[in-house]
């Protein structure tokens, strides 16, 4: 939900002007959509969509160049179908088209935000067809007098039942004009549990804006960003109209809000973490990530918002554009573990210390991250990169490390494997030796070559061997 500072809103005492009730569609799943004719083709690899406020934030401070849509926030509306709280000839609106359009960059206006919590306005007009049409035309006539490339609709939130119909029905006939006269439709929605988005409106947009943001605290982790992808994607959204929207702000624990930039004047450290004095967002390294998320499994990246950035080397949408618009792929890291030695065995309890080296041709490994199997043991951020593995139980583990780089790449090294005995010393007392015509069940133990073994599965005839897949597992050395 998006609250004043940090999200989505526009306080009613900043309200401008009212604008009062007024008496051949490209191909959605183009990656960049057609560029207007005036404009100079944007050169990035894939969406990149800066939400920019019309309270805060300098036009002239833009980075542009990193850029290919900026969501001019916000207009409202109104339930008679009218726009209010900004005019289409404002001096600010105008400057903002004009130096995005010099650099290829599209602008769209965005419609509605938090509105306080209050989406009546939304409910209303969309529930009856003259109010629709209403504000279907005022919207045409704010996009082409301000001379825009489109609109955004940030309803938040239509319910299911009869407000996600109206949602629909306004979507359509809003698409339907806006792409008769070469204008893009998108949408804002919530990461996941948007079932007052109906599928059919899928497709009339261009593409969704997904806030995978403000989901309790910490609010925007790596998680919430793979969920949400699911979430929509799982629901028939095209890959190519799903764009991912991260923070350039922190939450926290209490619901507070800081700028990135905030962020960054508290501790200069900031850009290469995640949280600083409780306070939870995005830095550089999972910025990059989830941008390399957004390339690999949607239609590009969206932000909410760009005047809350930095500049120069610690800035967040140079981040991004490190990713998205570096001139070329981005090689992996390479990792492999260096401890334990494969086959090693330990007794019951044991602190294993799991160690890797790790490195990167073109930047720099930003974690080194430790599984067993598809349990995640920890994380080291510096070389020499090693965790502690403490009171480990009885069985066999395959170890392996995940390293990734700054600009959002990463590898899996080969996988090591261990044993951890069941207690007995090694002792293999008691426990006939293998035979070929014996019939194993899961769990029963058997030695062969001077090692105590156990059997997965049922199994005849199977020579024990070490093997991560096959009937028999190692135990001990006798």
């Amino acid at each position: 939900m998006h609250k004043p500072f940090e999200l989505r809103s526009l306080a009613v005492g900043a309200l401008l002007t009212t604008l009062l009730a007024c008496s051949g569609q490209p191909d959605p799943a183009e990656a960049l959509d057609e560029p207007m004719g005036s404009q100079k083709a944007s050169a990035l690899s894939t969406r990149v969509v800066g939400y920019f406020p019309t309270w805060q934030g300098d036009v002239n401070a833009i980075q542009y160049d990193k850029l290919t849509h900026i969501n001019y926030s916000f207009v409202l509306p109104t339930a008679q179908g009218g726009l209010t709280g900004l005019s289409s000839g404002d001096a600010r609106l105008r400057s903002l088209v004009q130096a995005a359009h010099a650099r290829g960059v599209k602008v769209q206006i965005a419609v509605g935000g938090w509105m306080d919590g209050n989406d009546s306005p939304f409910e209303q007009m969309a529930a009856n067809a003259s109010t629709r049409t209403t504000f279907v035309n005022n919207v045409l006539a704010f996009v082409e007098q301000a001379g825009l490339d489109g609109v955004d609709i940030d309803w938040e939130w239509p319910d299911p039942g009869a407000s996600a119909q109206n949602f629909g029905a306004l979507m359509n006939q809003l698409g339907t004009a806006l792409h008769a006269r070469g204008k893009i439709l998108t949408a804002a929605v919530l990461a996941t549990g948007g079932d007052g988005i109906p599928t059919s409106s899928f497709a009339d947009v261009d593409f969704l804006n997904i806030m995978a943001y403000d989901a309790g605290y910490p609010h925007s982790s790596y998680d919430v960003a793979v969920q949400s992808m699911n979430y929509w994607l799982g629901r028939g959204l095209p890959a190519s109209k799903a764009v991912l929207g991260v923070p350039f702000y922190g939450k926290d624990s209490g619901n507070g809000a800081y700028t990135y930039a905030q962020l960054v004047a508290m501790d200069p450290q900031a850009p290469n973490k995640d949280v600083v004095n409780g306070i939870y967002y995005n830095g550089i390294p999972t910025i990059k990530s989830k941008t390399q998320l957004a390339l690999q499994r949607g239609g590009g990246i969206m932000i909410w918002e760009i005047s809350q950035d930095t500049s120069g080397t610690t800035s967040l949408l140079n981040a991004i554009y490190q990713v998205v618009g570096g001139g070329g792929t981005n090689p992996a890291p390479s990792v492999n573990l260096t401890a334990p030695a494969n086959g090693t065995t330990f007794t019951p309890g044991s602190t294993i210390t799991v160690s890797a080296n790790a490195s990167d041709s073109n930047g720099r490994v930003t974690k080194v991250e430790f599984y067993a199997g598809g349990q995640k043991l920890g994380e080291s951020t510096s070389a020499p990169y090693s965790i502690s593995w403490s009171n480990v139980a009885a069985g066999s583990y395959s170890l392996t490390a995940v390293a990734t780089d700054d600009g959002g790449a990463s590898t899996t090294s080969s996988a090591v494997s261990i044993t951890v005995t069941s207690g007995n010393g090694g002792s293999c007392a008691g426990v006939a030796e293998w035979s070929a015509s014996k019939v194993y069940v899961k769990g029963d133990q058997a030695t062969s070559g001077g090692k105590l073994w156990r059997a997965r599965w049922w199994t005849q005839n199977e020579v024990p061997t070490q093997s991560d897949w096959g009937v028999w597992e190692l135990i001990s050395n006798c």
